[in-house]
């Protein structure tokens, strides 16, 4: 039986252009994040605010490669970076006082992954 391949066009166009970034500059941070994105989406992470909330400290820059879904309460801020946001947890994570990022955008801004968290 054959593997599902991904569907999802940027998604795949993100995967590649990490993959490609990663050896280009030989740099593992980038690579294993690709690795993660280039899962089935039934084993990509799907995070709860209420987690971010339990094991994150104020401030801290958060990468979650799959979702963010708003089960729970927010009251810390946070920098929050995912491949999707439900509606609702953008909303949360807003009026906490954090920002949202899309995982371009932090791979852009910090490449090399200093002080981020990566939370499956």
């Amino acid at each position: 039986m054959r593997g599902k391949k991904l569907t999802n066009p940027n998604l795949k166009k993100l995967i590649e252009d990490i993959y490609t970034q990663g050896y280009k500059e030989k740099n593992k941070f980038l690579i294993n994040l690709a690795k993660k994105l280039d899962r089935p989406a039934r084993e990509r992470a799907e995070v709860n605010l209420s987690k971010l909330q339990r094991v994150c400290k104020e401030n801290d820059t958060i990468l979650i490669p799959g979702s963010v879904l708003s089960a729970g309460i927010l009251s810390k801020p946070l920098t929050v970076s995912a491949f999707r946001f439900s509606t609702n947890s953008k909303d949360k994570i807003k009026k906490a006082g954090g920002s949202i990022l899309t995982i371009r955008e932090l791979v852009k801004r910090n490449s090399k992954g200093t002080n981020v968290r990566l939370m499956l």
